[in-house]
């Protein structure tokens, strides 16, 4: 009798054999896709919401618990993540390129939040679903394609993390938090997105370690990009969509 495998159709088959980054990636789509009403609406967790507004004063693990939650589940964040990290093998290489990502979103969202500087939520969150889409051409090497030449990879990573950082700002400011303590709590919050950012690497890293070990990598490398291309362009796709539903 046929296997279980023989029995499937061809696309199916070669499905199954994907890497489990890819399906990593699909699965982020599927969640990104299951929250498309949230992110539309553009509104942070209620419960949180009224709880932040009813504190003041210095109020620091709470803040760190909020940075912390927002960066794991920001799957935006957590896509341009990973394709910032993906040809990176030295450490060293990654160390710098997650410090500057750190920098210049932490620069922006304290900045952002402290001269209550916000951007409109959507149009800012469809610019970093654009800065996934620019990681991933950026890795299938489109732009030395098309046009000839190398974006400086560190300085792009730096501008992207300013933006996210607004991102980040435009977030905060929907708490509506108290100028009592508000430096001490931002401090806070950055301090836990910086403890989820590193949390999430963790799991990138290792999932990637993993990877690069088998023979498949260098042929799914492409694929796992073109998703992550995708999957940006649907973020960009579902933000301008609440830009029109909500604003015009």
């Amino acid at each position: 009798m046929p296997g279980f495998l023989e029995l499937l159709p061809t696309p199916a088959r070669r499905a199954l054999r994907w890497p489990a980054a890819i399906w990593l990636f699909l699965a982020l789509f599927a969640l990104a896709l299951m929250g498309a009403s949230d992110a539309l609406a553009h509104g942070v967790t209620q419960g949180d919401k009224g709880y932040i507004q009813e504190i003041s004063g210095v109020k620091l693990l709470p803040f760190v618990y909020l940075g912390a939650k927002h960066m794991m589940t920001g799957y935006d964040h957590i896509l341009f993540l990973f394709g910032v990290i993906f040809f990176l093998y030295r450490l060293k290489d990654i160390g710098l390129y997650v410090s500057l990502f750190a920098i210049g979103h932490s620069t922006t969202m304290i900045l952002g939040v402290y001269f209550n500087v916000g951007i409109n939520a959507f149009l800012i969150d469809a610019i970093i679903g654009l800065s996934v889409v620019y990681k991933a051409l950026d890795n299938l090497g489109a732009f030395q394609r098309w046009f000839g030449v190398q974006p400086d990879t560190r300085a792009a990573t730096l501008i992207f993390g300013l933006f996210h950082g607004f991102g980040l700002a435009t977030k905060i400011l929907e708490y509506e938090i108290s100028s009592d303590g508000l430096v001490p709590n931002l401090l806070a919050f950055n301090v836990g997105v910086e403890l989820g950012q590193l949390l999430a690497l963790a799991v990138i890293l290792i999932g990637m370690s993993y990877w690069r070990r088998t023979a498949g990598f260098a042929r799914h490398a492409y694929t796992a990009n073109v998703a992550m291309m995708c999957a940006g362009f649907v973020l960009v796709g579902m933000q301008l969509a609440g830009y029109v539903v909500f604003h015009v």
